[in-house]
């Protein structure tokens, strides 16, 4: 069953077209891929998914399990069980990873979770990611590696569990051991009643976690969309064979 379609999505930023006519459906129970050369809009689509409103939507609609949400706001469609972790996380001094995340985990319930209940929860999720119980004191990202960056977004997404995950080139700037912690981290992540839309330009976390689905964005536009077993074919001849064919 689809948990979000887009269809024939034209979005811009700054007068500039990016996507021209995306048409896509993602399954629950599925990993997707997403793959394409720099600047094919691979990183508008996850924006434009989650609402950023930099870019505007000219034509098309976004479905998320069935309500259209193509006019809501990122908090709206974060309440509904959309998340992103992003390419360049910000650094926001003076709040800590533990009160922004029980700030973020607070907004999604009716009443406040329990301290036990956080701690019991929180304390679990930074030992599957390999994660020092110390982490939960620092400002969130200030000083931070990018391998400390990026588990930092995956605790996010292990803490707030939505139901859809767009991970913007999660694996970008990870030593190999970084990396398998947040192959981890998604994997153990993934039911049934989930979906993942993870992009990336390397095969190497996909050998970590395995897509069901791999589609090749250019130029604003899918031009490919098969088995997670292309990635090999991309690895050795690049994207120019696609375009040939």
């Amino acid at each position: 069953m689809a948990i979000l379609e887009i269809k024939d999505l034209h979005a811009s930023i700054e007068g500039k077209e990016i996507l021209k006519g995306v048409s896509l459906k993602l399954d629950t129970g599925k990993i997707t891929a997403f793959m394409g050369p720099n600047g094919s809009g691979k990183s508008t689509l996850a924006n434009v998914i989650m609402g950023n409103p930099k870019y505007k939507v000219t034509k098309g609609k976004i479905l998320f399990q069935k309500k259209d949400i193509t006019k809501l706001g990122p908090d709206e469609r974060a309440k509904l069980g959309v998340f992103m972790s992003f390419q360049y996380p910000s650094e926001i001094a003076g709040i800590t990873i533990s009160n922004f995340l029980r700030t973020a985990i607070d907004a999604n319930r009716k009443e406040k979770i329990p301290i036990p209940e956080y701690m019991n929860l929180v304390a679990e999720k930074l030992e599957l990611l390999k994660m020092d119980k110390k982490f939960l004191i620092r400002y969130l990202n200030e000083g931070f590696s990018g391998g400390e960056k990026k588990r930092a977004e995956i605790l996010q997404l292990l803490m707030l569990n939505p139901k859809l995950a767009i991970l913007d080139e999660t694996d970008s700037g990870l030593d190999i051991d970084a990396l398998k912690a947040v192959a981890q981290g998604v994997n153990a992540f993934m039911e049934k009643d989930k979906a993942i839309l993870i992009i990336t330009h390397y095969k190497r976390i996909l050998e970590y976690v395995k897509p069901d689905k791999l589609v090749i964005l250019v130029n604003g536009k899918i031009v490919l969309e098969g088995s997670g077993d292309i990635v090999d074919k991309l690895e050795e001849k690049g994207y120019g064979w696609i375009q040939e064919e």
